[in-house]
Order: structure tokens, then C-alpha cells, then sequence
């Protein structure tokens, strides 16, 4: 398992990822793709975003995209995992070697309708060094009502 940053050079794997991301939660936000085959995206890599790519044995296998709000806190605003490779906990893997590399408060965000979302987050949370967290319903403004986790890592 290797977590890389997201390039300049390697940018266009996180892209084409992050299509297979959206169409997997297109029922839920009911967003379809353009005239060109693509959906829209809702959280662009940039200054205060920054994006990773998970590699299983060479081959792209998963995606992150963390926001960096304040120091030392951060928002996980994408996460996704090839199925192929959702086994042997490769996602909870990945998701607690980003947060052993960005010490500080964390918030993650589930839509309504990603059940299996909000049970994989519980378990990955409850699981890393076991990290206390809060949850609750949230008005996100974007999103409308969420599930939000909150927690700190030290």
C-alpha cells in the first residue's frame, strides 16, 4: 500500500478516480454526468485542499481529498476506494495513515442515504488508537442534513 500526493504528473489518475466517486454516489445526490460523460465536481484540489492516491502493488486503487481549514484542522471531503479493493481493510488503512500524518481536529461528513458510508467511518474512527469522536446530524450548507464526525488526533 503506498499513499502518494496528488501531482502535477499524477493528477490525471486522482481525476479519472474521482469520476468513478461521483457515479458511485450519483443515486444519492442525484447528480448526472455532462454532454462530455463527466460529473461536475464538488471539491476542487488547490491551496487549502489537497488531494492523495492510494496504489495497491502499482495499480491506483483510491482517493482523498482533505481540506486544511485552520492549523491543524482538516475536513475529509472525499474518500473513495476501488471495490475491487475494499477487503483487508485497505480503506480504513489508508484513512489512518493520512490522519498519523496530519495531527490535529478532524471532521468528516456523510450525506443522508450513505449508510454503509457512516458504518465504515464509525468503525474506522472508533478503530484508530481508539479515538474518541462525537456524531451528530448537521445542516451542512451544501449538503443539507449529514451525519458529521468529529474527532482529534494526536
Amino acid at each position: 500500500m503506498k499513499i502518494t500526493p496528488v501531482t502535477e504528473t499524477n493528477s490525471p489518475i486522482y481525476h479519472n478516480l474521482v469520476q468513478c466517486y461521483e457515479a458511485e454516489f450519483s443515486p444519492i445526490t442525484g447528480k448526472k454526468p455532462n454532454a462530455s460523460g463527466l460529473f461536475e465536481l464538488d471539491t476542487h484540489l488547490g491551496s487549502d485542499t489537497l488531494g492523495f492516491l492510494l496504489q495497491i502493488d502499482d495499480t491506483p486503487a483510491g482517493i482523498a481529498a482533505i481540506k486544511c481549514k485552520e492549523t491543524h484542522s482538516y475536513e475529509m471531503c472525499e474518500f473513495y476506494v476501488v471495490p475491487y479493493f475494499r477487503k483487508n481493510n485497505i480503506g480504513m488503512r489508508f484513512a489512518h495513515d493520512i490522519w498519523k500524518n496530519y495531527l490535529g481536529e478532524w471532521e468528516i461528513k456523510q450525506i443522508r442515504g450513505a449508510e454503509y458510508a457512516t458504518a465504515f467511518w464509525r468503525k474506522t474512527i472508533s478503530s484508530f488508537n481508539e479515538t474518541a469522536y462525537t456524531e451528530e446530524s448537521y445542516d451542512d450548507p451544501y449538503w443539507g442534513s449529514v451525519t458529521r464526525q468529529k474527532f482529534t488526533v494526536n
